[in-house]
């Protein structure tokens, strides 16, 4: 991995303090993603702090997936997890499963009960919010809230048996229905839920609510440092309650950041699985999806996505990062590794008239003008070309250096041409150009007879290779992030648009994930997902040029 930055921040002001008091002899930290969807480009920022943190003082992370709702989770999610962190750059300490620590959060609410601070609870969950009040009014104790320990246990353990059904019995912590913070009145830490688990099966029929398992999580695997988002904030009461309580040998430290909030993006598993189920885009790696999976197929780098989760920062202060500055790390990063081709994308046919027919001359081509080390590649070059429909106007406006009758350009890499005559269709649409070439203009030669404006690129039309390229807009419209209200009236219906045209015929048997840049339209990955053989197809990553600024 590459050589990173140091930058100081709260937390890890925090950690060094903890270290030197001797509060802690190693740090542990860990990512503890929910497996009920993809990883977004959010879960990215919280997986280099998690890591890098740990790693900078020679500590340890461990990948946890909190499992503890299995209506909503699947191997397929603990699977694709897995891939994307390591994908990252980044390797675990340890993997666990919240689910692995069922008996042991079992025997923990167990205690719970017989320390006279949990109840079993027969309020539906709507009469329950009810009974919870309001951020002005104290809430109302439910009416089984003093039941003996006895009838406690025994009810607990039918639950646990499944003799109950769903939402019909709560296991409730005991703490004050009149708390300011309305995350201790009497929160509900077990439900039934008869539901197959993706890891435990049919083992079980009550689960852990998240607030009670985390904690104990991270107790039982002794990490030091519990890093969440900023809305977790009023439930770190909670969290210390759960650990004192529950008589846990290890202390974790809950502590929070800004999570992160992008323009045009969408940053809610909720609101991206609806996306998928719904057919707006093709799957969780849509290039248009802000999930790790997405970036990885529309072509951007771990290496973009890691130098922009640290440049971002960690603050408590939230706010919105413009995705303008996703773009500026993956250009800067395959402005140096991206080797330069030649695409048409809208293909204008260019017949060279006085160019011998049956003859192909191969022309030399830096692969990267600022990189020696890329080397040269050989590009045909014959008779009949195709250069872009929008680098020639029949009628252009001042100031418009390409092509147009009786104005010569240069060909990359090739010669001057000139444009003689336009042939047109029945319908007065330009189809074909005729030019005529100057030999005396090829490129490297060292001509200098006379100058011309405008440069313009091309692929030979017998030698090249037909190739689809897709080119992405952003998917939300709402600049200021994403709205609740309105979230499927803010899907962009342009946000993607498909083209049909030519690679250099050097580029027939690219695989899938190279990245290259093509020359004046931007960086380019090719498709892993619908490419083939038969079946070119290019994914644009990002234009060349922002006027974005760090």
């Amino acid at each position: 991995m590459e050589n990173k930055p140091i930058t100081s921040n709260f937390i890890r002001n925090i950690v060094i303090q903890d270290l030197e008091s001797g509060k802690h002899k190693e740090i542990i930290t860990r990512f503890p993603p929910e497996p009920n969807g993809y990883l977004h480009i959010g879960h990215a920022k919280s997986i280099v702090l998690n890591f890098e943190l740990a790693d900078d003082f020679n500590g340890k992370t461990h990948l946890r997936f909190d499992d503890t709702n299995p209506t909503k989770e699947d191997t397929e999610y603990v699977e694709s997890i897995k891939e994307d962190v390591q994908w990252l750059g980044f390797d675990w300490e340890e993997l666990f499963f919240a689910s692995d620590y069922f008996e042991e959060m079992y025997n923990r609410a167990v205690l719970l009960i017989k320390k006279g601070v949990a109840y079993v609870d027969d309020l539906s969950a709507e009469e329950i919010r009810e009974h919870r009040g309001t951020l002005t009014q104290p809430g109302k104790e439910s009416p089984y809230r003093n039941r003996s320990i006895e009838e406690n246990l025994d009810l607990f353990d039918r639950m646990r048996k499944g003799e109950f059904k769903d939402g019909e019995k709560v296991l409730r912590a005991k703490i004050d229905m009149s708390s300011p913070n309305m995350n201790m009145r009497d929160p509900v830490i077990y439900r039934i839920v008869h539901a197959s688990h993706h890891n435990t099966g049919d083992k079980w029929c009550i689960y852990p609510m998240y607030d009670f398992a985390h904690p104990l999580e991270d107790a039982i695997e002794g990490i030091t440092h519990s890093i969440c988002t900023m809305e977790f904030e009023d439930h770190r009461p909670l969290y210390d309650w759960a650990v004192r309580e529950c008589e846990m040998e290890s202390q974790p430290q809950q502590i929070e950041f800004a999570r992160l909030n992008m323009t045009n993006t969408v940053m809610s598993k909720r609101k991206l699985k609806q996306l998928v189920d719904e057919g707006v885009v093709d799957g969780w790696d849509d290039p248009r999806m802000p999930t790790i999976s997405g970036l990885r197929r529309k072509g951007y780098t771990p290496k973009a996505i890691r130098n922009f989760c640290r440049e971002i920062g960690v603050s408590k202060n939230q706010s919105i990062v413009d995705e303008q500055m996703l773009e500026h790390f993956i250009r800067q990063d395959l402005n140096e590794i991206a080797p330069r081709t030649m695409a048409v994308l809208r293909p204008l046919k260019v017949v060279i008239t006085n160019y011998p027919e049956g003859q192909v001359e191969m022309l030399d081509a830096e692969n990267n003008p600022d990189d020696p080390s890329m080397g040269v590649r050989k590009i045909p070059f014959s008779r009949e070309i195709y250069i872009e429909q929008e680098d020639f106007m029949e009628n252009p406006p001042a100031k418009y250096f390409r092509l147009f009758p009786g104005n010569e350009v240069r060909l990359k890499h090739a010669y001057f041409i000139k444009c003689n005559d336009v042939i047109k269709d029945a319908d007065g649409n330009v189809v074909e150009l005729h030019c005529t070439y100057d030999p005396e203009t090829k490129s490297g030669t060292g001509f200098t007879g006379r100058k011309v404006k405008g440069t313009i690129h091309w692929v030979d039309a017998s030698n090249s290779t037909p190739a689809e390229f897709r080119l992405y807009e952003p998917l939300i419209l709402d600049e200021d992030g994403e709205d609740d209200k309105h979230f499927l009236e803010q899907i962009n219906p342009n946000s993607l648009e498909v083209l049909h045209g030519f690679v250099e015929d050097n580029m027939k048997d690219v695989e899938a994930h190279y990245k290259f840049q093509f020359f004046r339209h931007g960086y380019f990955n090719v498709d892993p997902k619908h490419n083939s053989n038969d079946n070119l197809v290019f994914n644009r990553i990002v234009s060349l040029k922002s006027s974005f600024k760090l």
